[in-house]
């Protein structure tokens, strides 16, 4: 499994390519894990039609399964917060893990981990990323991604 690190650097890019990669990479049926700041009120209340919610420390889980609704509220959904984040969702941790990936959106969407089971969901994951060569540093695990070789990371 070829684990890449995306990290938005460009703070006005649109949220088009994460929503791209959790369109292909999220499947109704998928198990996953929202994480929230316990302040996060709405957040928490929001991401709890999905799964349950367990207190952690700082943080609130919200464990579950995909569902359509969840689905479509990731892909639809314009967080507010464009001043300090420029957030690409809501919620500052989603983990979904399945056959295709282990995906981690962190920090609102502002960065990414995906671990790909196969060179086709490499292929795909580098063509969405390969379209936004100055928006982001992008690095692979093992170095010998095509992203690499193309000299898109940094």
């Amino acid at each position: 499994m070829k684990r890449y690190t995306i990290q938005m650097i460009d703070n006005t890019i649109s949220s088009d390519w994460w929503k791209k990669l959790i369109g292909h990479f999220m499947s109704v049926g998928d198990p996953f894990e929202i994480r929230c700041w316990k302040e996060e009120i709405t957040e928490i209340a929001k991401a709890s039609v999905f799964g349950t919610a367990t207190e952690e420390k700082n943080e609130v889980s919200i464990k579950g399964w995909v569902t359509q609704a969840l689905r479509r509220e990731l892909l639809e959904e314009e967080p507010a917060e464009k001043m300090v984040y420029n957030q690409m969702t809501s919620y500052f941790t989603i983990h979904v893990n399945n056959s295709l990936c282990d995906l981690w959106s962190e920090h609102y969407g502002t960065e990414m981990q995906i671990g790909v089971a196969s060179d086709e969901a490499r292929d795909f994951l580098e063509r969405v990323m390969e379209q936004y060569p100055e928006q982001f540093c992008i690095g692979c695990e093992d170095g010998v991604g095509k992203l690499e070789k193309e000299g898109m990371s940094r």
